[in-house]
């Protein structure tokens, strides 16, 4: 691959791109392109355009924190990676993901307070609770067991459906629209009516609650003045997948780096104190958003002397920030003692994850659990055989057979 001007290539790749033969690292493809073509560099998209390329943990955490790079998706040239999905998003509500200040800022806010570090932390009894009683029931059942069904799965959809005040018993449903959202394989129709089935079904719940309001997240949201029921349930939609996919996948693909990494697994076994910088290293080492984090740019930005230019897309290729030796030295080895608070798998700046206290707590209760209570945990089939979520927005493992 030969390196022309301002990091571009004779043949930029595309993206996304395929997985390697390691599971748990980003792309061999991105890779070779920051150890080639530096840490930015021109690749390109599905239908052919340019994007920019960031694979350097500086470089991806400048743009993320910087304003003059948009998250509205709304804007021309913003990044998709998939056949569809603009026309899909300029059909539906937005919500702060995807919104720029002063509305992202005003949407954030109406939420802020419930995820605030003291909320999450007055939370702890019950997130362990609700851990204890899905771990009693997979070993009631015996072994094998699958346990992103069993326990992955079902903790952080519980805790989801507490806040906002969802009932639990509709979540097979929810589970279903929301694996239909994230799937690369599903055509814009489909995802189009999974959007729509969510979008009704919390509009429907949270006019309910307009009706007789309670102190559920939702409950409280639909009681402003100035949140309107289309807003609320695009809200709704939005906490709630978020609120279940990502930490029930970093809670399926962490035991399993444990599991393939058991004497980090033991320090943690012996050791408690670890099980929260070991979960900052999970989320540094994993990084379940692997398709990186897109912006578009508002102005010319020139960023190490690579000019950048307005209307230019942007792709934060967070998994391969995440594995930057000059941050992270020894990136590629999983080192629970690691200090990875500079990690990027919550995003960084104004749209850096609201939800992060609360998936800390859940993922530092759920894996410390399962190590103290099941130490025999292993897998019930050989490693080559587990089927991980590439097709899918988030990382993860589809299904996870265990035994202990």
């Amino acid at each position: 691959m030969t390196t022309a001007v301002n990091g571009t290539t004779d043949s930029p790749p595309a993206v996304p791109a395929d997985r390697g033969t390691c599971p748990f690292a980003p792309p061999p493809t991105y890779e070779q392109v920051h150890r080639t073509a530096g840490p930015i560099s021109r690749v390109s998209l599905w239908d052919g355009s340019p994007c920019w390329l960031l694979t350097g943990h500086r470089q991806a955490r400048f743009a993320l924190g910087d304003r003059r790079f948009s998250a509205d998706a709304r804007l021309p040239g913003f990044p998709f990676l998939l056949p569809g999905r603009r026309e899909l998003v300029l059909r539906t509500t937005p919500t702060f993901l995807r919104m720029d200040d002063p509305a992202h800022a005003r949407q954030r806010r109406l939420l802020t307070g419930d995820f605030i570090i003291k909320r999450v932390e007055a939370m702890r009894p019950q997130i362990q609770q609700i851990v204890d009683q899905a771990l009693d029931r997979m070993v009631a059942h015996g072994g094998p067991a699958d346990l992103v069904r069993e326990y992955a799965l079902p903790v952080p959809s519980l805790v989801i459906c507490l806040l906002l005040g969802v009932p639990y018993r509709d979540h097979e449903f929810f589970q279903e629209q929301s694996q239909a959202l994230l799937s690369l394989s599903a055509t814009a129709a489909e995802v189009e009516v999974a959007q729509q089935q969510l979008n009704s079904y919390l509009a429907e719940l949270a006019g309910r609650k307009q009706r007789e309001p309670d102190d559920s997240l939702l409950g409280r949201l639909v009681v402003r003045d100035d949140v309107t029921l289309e807003e609320a349930a695009a809200l709704g939609v939005l906490l709630l997948i978020a609120g279940h996919e990502t930490t029930a996948n970093m809670t399926a693909l962490g035991t399993l780096a444990l599991l393939r990494n058991p004497q980090q697994a033991e320090r943690l076994r012996s050791d408690p104190s670890l099980i929260k910088g070991a979960v900052e290293e999970l989320l540094r080492y994993l990084t379940i958003v692997h398709l990186g984090v897109p912006r578009v740019a508002l102005e010319d930005v020139e960023i190490d002397g690579t000019l950048i230019r307005a209307g230019d897309g942007v792709l934060c290729m967070v998994s391969t920030a995440n594995r930057d030796e000059a941050v992270f030295t020894g990136a590629e080895r999983l080192d629970v003692a690691r200090d990875a608070r500079h990690h990027l798998a919550f995003g960084f700046g104004i749209h850096q994850c609201l939800g992060q206290p609360l998936a800390r707590a859940e993922l530092q209760i759920a894996l410390q659990t399962l190590l103290d209570r099941l130490p025999g945990l292993r897998l019930a089939v050989p490693f080559e055989e587990i089927r991980y979520r590439t097709d899918m927005a988030v990382y993860g493992v589809h299904e996870l057979p265990v035994t202990w």
